[in-house]
C-alpha cells in the first residue's frame, strides 16, 4: 500500500464495483505514477480488500477531513474506462432502469477492463554490436550454441520472434539472454493486435469502393436527407424504414463515410453476433481506403480481442465499432452518428441485471453527444412508429427493392389440412414445402428453413397415462436431443437420459411430440439424401466462430440447406437463396405476450425477406395452423400498413404500449405462499402511494411459473412516463420490509413476459 500525506494529495469520489450504492471519497497519493481523470478505473482499498471503482468526480464535496481519507492504490488502465458522455450515460441508465451502480458499471465496462488486462507483446531479437573475430572464436568454443543463434540472426534482414525462433533452433533461453547481456544481440518489445475478424472470412461480404453499386431514387433521397442531417450537428433521430433487401445497409454506409471524412465517430448495432462479420466486412471494404479502423465488439471475442478493441477506441486510433447490444457502450471518441439495424429487434433488451434496451439507450447516447441516431428496419416496432407519429424522429423510407427485384411470392400452407389429407401426412414438413425444396436443389439453388425451437422433439408424451416430462425444477417440459438421446431443459439446463419407457406407468411405447430444428434437419435429409444440409442453432453454435464458418460455406455455395432459429432469421444477404420455409410460422403467436402479433408479423416478414435477394426470384412458403390469423394475412400480403393500424389500435383501446410505458415487477422465491403474500403487501403499498399516477394489473402467476425451483408472480405497472415514477418506486421499495428469502427485479420498458 502507498504511504503519503493525504493533505497534500488530491482528492476524487470512486463508485466502486463491489455492491456499494454510493461514492466514496479517496486521496490520490502524489507518488501516483498515472493521471486520476473522470472516467478512471482505479483500485481502491474497502473493507479490509482491494477492489475496484470508477472516478465519478475529481474532488470531493463530502465533510470528511483530507487527512481521514484512505489512499487509492493505482490506475488500472491507461485510460479512462468511461468517457465524459459515458459518465452521464451510466447516470441517466442507472436511475432509469432501476438498477444498482455496480450493475450498470459491469455492464458498460468489458470484463477484461476490469481485471486490468494490458496489451499482448512479443519479444523480438536483432543484431546488435558484432562481435570481433577473437570474440567470435571464443563463442563458438564455449557456447556453440550462442554463436549458432547470433550466426543466424546476423543473416536476417529484420528482427525476429524470440520464442518462435528459439524453438525452432532448440536454443535456450538463457543462451539468448547471455548474448543480450554481451549485447551482441538487441531485445525489443512489440505490441500485437488482436483484430477480430482479421482473417480471409471478414473480407468475403465486401463491398469494394470501386465497384459500389448506384443508389435508386428512393436511397438517394434517403443518403441526402442523412447528409443534411449530419451537417446540422444537432442530434435528431430517422428512422430508415425499407423494405426487405431495399438497400438500407448502402444507406448506412453512405452515413459512415460523411462522418469519418468529418473526423467523427460512428457506433453500428446488430440485433445478433451472426451478423457481424457481414456489417464488418462492408464497413472496413469503405473505410479501410480512407485509414480509418474499424473494430469489432460483442461477447463471442476473446478477452484479448475485447481488450485491444476497447483500447483501440479509447486511444483514439479507432473511430469506427460495429457489434451487438452492448457496443452502445464502447468508448467512441468525437461520436457523431449511432446506426441501430432491425431496431424493431428484442434481443436489444437485455434479459439479466441491468435490463437496459440498447435502442433506447443508443438514442439517449447520440442525445448527449449532439450526434445523428438512425434506427432501421424492414418492420419497425410500433413504439418507433409512434415516436414518428409524434413527431419525435423522422423518417425516410424506401419501398422498393434494389434493381427493382420482385418482393418473394408467398404460400400459405394450413398444417390442420396437411395433416389430414396431404401426401405427408404427420410430417412437420409439408408436401409442397418439400417439392420445393427438391426443386431448388435439383436447379443448385439454396434454401433457408426456419424453426424457433432447438432440439428434436418440444417433449415426450405417454400416450397409456398421459404422463409428460417436465424438468423437477421449472415449469416446462424437457425437450428431446436425439444426437446425444438426453432430454433437457433449456431453461436452467438439467440434462437427463431420455427414458426407453413412461416413468410414471412403464408402459413400453412413449412419443416424442413436437418438432425442432434437430427433426427437422433430420427429415429433410431423408427429402434430400444427398444434400448438404447445415443446422445452426445455440445447441451447434458451441465452437467460437464456427457460426462465421457455417455463414460463409453457405455464402460461397458449399451447404445447400440452412436449417436454424432466430440467429439466421434477420439481415443475412445471400444472393442464391431462392426459398425460405417457415416450420411453424404461428409459434409466436400462442404466448401470453400482448407483443405476439407484432412480433409474428416482423418474424414472418424479416425471414421471408431472405428469400429472392439476388438475379432469381424468391418463394417462401409458411407452414401454419392458423393461416387466418391477421398477422399471417398481413404478413402475407407485405401490408404493413394495415397491420400497423390495426395493432396500433387495440394497443389504443388497452393503453399498452406505446401509449404507456410497462414496468414489469417479478417477484421469486422457493415458498409460493410467501411471494405472494409479500407481492399483495408490496401492491396495496403501491395502490396508497402512488394512487391513480399508476395503473397496476396483477399480481398474478408469471407465464413460467416456476424456474430453477423458485416461484414466479408478477405485477406489471402502467405509466405515462416510467422517468416520472422510477425514482419513487425504487424509494418506496428500499423502505418496503420483504423476507430475504423473497427476490423481487423491475423491468422498465419490458420487452419480455414470460
Amino acid at each position: 500500500m502507498l504511504q503519503e500525506n493525504s493533505s497534500t494529495a488530491n482528492l476524487v469520489e470512486v463508485i466502486p464495483l463491489s455492491g456499494f450504492n454510493k461514492a466514496l471519497a479517496y486521496a490520490v497519493p502524489a507518488t501516483c505514477t498515472a493521471t486520476v481523470e473522470l472516467g478512471s478505473l482505479v483500485r481502491i482499498p474497502l473493507r479490509g480488500r482491494s477492489e475496484l471503482g470508477v472516478v465519478i468526480q475529481l474532488g470531493s464535496g463530502q465533510d470528511i477531513a483530507p487527512e481521514k481519507l484512505k489512499m487509492l492504490y493505482e490506475v488500472v488502465q491507461e485510460y479512462p474506462v468511461l468517457t465524459a458522455d459515458l459518465l452521464e450515460l451510466y447516470q441517466w441508465a442507472q436511475k432509469y432502469y432501476a438498477t444498482t451502480p455496480e450493475a450498470m458499471l459491469e455492464a458498460m465496462i468489458p470484463t477484461a477492463i476490469r481485471r486490468g488486462m494490458k496489451p499482448k507483446t512479443r519479444l523480438y531479437v536483432a543484431m546488435g554490436q558484432t562481435p570481433t573475430q577473437e570474440q567470435w572464436s571464443v563463442l563458438e568454443k564455449r557456447a556453440p550454441k550462442q554463436a549458432e543463434l547470433l550466426r543466424f540472426v546476423q543473416q536476417q534482414i529484420c528482427a525476429q520472434a524470440r520464442a518462435p525462433l528459439l524453438k525452432r533452433m532448440g536454443i535456450s533461453a538463457s543462451a539468448c539472454e547471455s548474448l543480450v547481456k554481451k549485447n551482441y544481440l538487441i531485445e525489443t518489445q512489440t505490441e500485437e493486435a488482436r483484430e477480430a475478424y482479421a482473417d480471409d472470412l471478414s473480407q468475403l461480404e465486401t463491398i469494394a469502393s470501386d465497384t459500389r453499386p448506384t443508389l435508386t431514387s428512393e436511397q438517394a433521397l434517403a443518403v441526402d436527407n442523412l447528409h443534411a442531417a449530419i451537417s446540422a450537428d444537432t442530434f435528431a433521430v430517422r428512422l430508415l424504414h425499407g423494405v426487405t433487401g431495399s438497400g438500407k445497409t448502402e444507406v448506412y454506409l453512405h452515413a459512415v463515410e460523411k462522418v469519418v471524412a468529418e473526423k467523427g465517430g460512428v457506433i453500428f448495432l446488430v440485433p445478433e453476433v451472426a451478423l457481424a462479420p457481414q456489417t464488418v466486412g462492408r464497413v472496413r471494404a469503405r473505410l479501410e481506403a480512407r485509414g480509418v479502423r474499424t473494430v469489432v465488439w460483442h461477447s463471442h471475442l476473446s478477452d484479448g480481442e475485447r481488450y485491444d478493441a476497447w483500447k483501440a477506441l479509447a486511444s483514439g486510433e479507432a473511430h469506427v465499432v460495429v457489434g451487438a447490444r452492448s457496443a452502445v457502450f464502447a468508448p467512441v471518441q468525437n461520436l457523431k452518428l449511432v446506426i441501430v439495424d432491425e431496431e424493431h429487434e428484442p434481443s436489444y433488451k437485455q434479459d439479466d441485471n441491468p435490463r437496459y434496451h440498447g435502442r433506447d439507450v443508443a438514442v439517449y447516447r447520440a442525445h448527449l453527444n449532439s450526434a445523428i441516431c438512425i434506427v432501421g428496419s424492414a418492420t419497425p416496432s410500433l413504439e418507433t412508429l409512434y415516436n414518428v407519429e409524434r413527431g419525435k424522429y423522422a423518417v425516410d423510407r424506401i419501398l422498393n427493392r434494389v434493381d427493382n427485384r420482385k418482393l418473394p411470392r408467398i404460400h400459405l400452407v394450413d398444417m390442420r389440412r396437411e395433416g389430414l389429407s396431404g401426401r405427408r401426412k404427420g410430417s412437420p414438413i409439408s408436401s409442397l414445402l418439400a417439392d420445393h425444396l427438391v426443386d431448388r436443389y435439383e436447379k443448385k439453388e439454396q434454401s433457408i428453413l426456419f424453426l424457433n425451437r432447438r432440439g428434436f422433439s418440444t417433449s415426450l408424451l405417454c400416450p397409456d397415462c398421459g404422463f409428460v416430462a417436465e424438468c423437477e425444477h421449472c415449469s416446462i417440459p424437457m425437450t428431446y436431443h436425439r444426437t446425444d438421446k438426453t432430454i433437457r431443459c433449456h431453461l436452467c439446463g438439467l440434462e437427463q437420459k431420455a427414458p426407453h419407457s413412461c416413468p410414471k406407468c412403464k408402459a413400453p411405447e412413449i412419443r416424442y411430440r413436437g418438432q425442432g430444428t434437430q427433426k427437422i434437419e433430420d427429415v429433410v435429409q431423408r427429402i434430400l439424401p444427398r444434400a448438404r444440409i447445415v443446422r445452426m442453432d445455440a445447441d451447434s453454435m458451441s465452437k467460437k466462430n464456427l457460426y462465421r464458418k457455417i455463414l460463409n460455406d453457405f455464402r460461397i455455395g458449399k451447404i445447400d440447406i440452412l436449417v436454424g432459429t432466430q440467429m439466421i432469421a434477420k439481415g443475412l444477404d445471400f444472393p442464391n437463396v431462392t426459398l425460405v420455409g417457415l416450420v411453424d410460422a404461428d409459434r409466436s403467436l400462442h404466448v401470453e405476450d400482448f407483443r405476439a402479433a407484432e412480433r409474428t408479423f416482423q418474424l414472418i416478414v424479416q425471414v421471408s425477406g431472405r428469400a429472392g435477394r439476388g438475379d432469381r426470384a424468391g418463394e417462401v412458403v409458411i407452414q401454419t395452423s392458423t393461416p387466418h390469423a391477421p398477422p399471417i394475412q398481413f404478413a402475407r400480403k407485405s401490408d404493413f400498413d394495415g397491420f400497423q393500424l390495426e395493432e396500433l389500435e387495440q394497443r389504443r383501446e388497452f393503453n399498452y404500449p406505446p401509449f404507456q410505458h410497462l414496468i414489469r415487477h417479478l417477484f421469486r422465491g422457493r415458498n409460493p405462499e410467501k411471494v405472494e403474500f409479500y407481492m399483495e403487501q408490496w401492491t396495496q403499498q403501491v395502490s396508497r402511494h402512488f394512487g391513480d399516477r399508476i395503473v397496476i394489473r396483477g399480481p398474478a402467476p408469471a407465464p413460467i411459473a416456476k424456474i430453477r425451483d423458485e416461484y414466479r408472480y408478477q405485477l406489471w405497472y402502467f405509466v405515462p412516463s416510467a422517468q416520472a415514477v422510477i425514482d419513487s418506486l425504487v424509494a418506496l421499495r428500499e423502505d418496503f420490509k420483504m423476507d430475504r428469502t423473497v427476490v423481487d427485479q423491475m423491468d422498465v420498458d419490458a420487452m419480455h413476459m414470460s
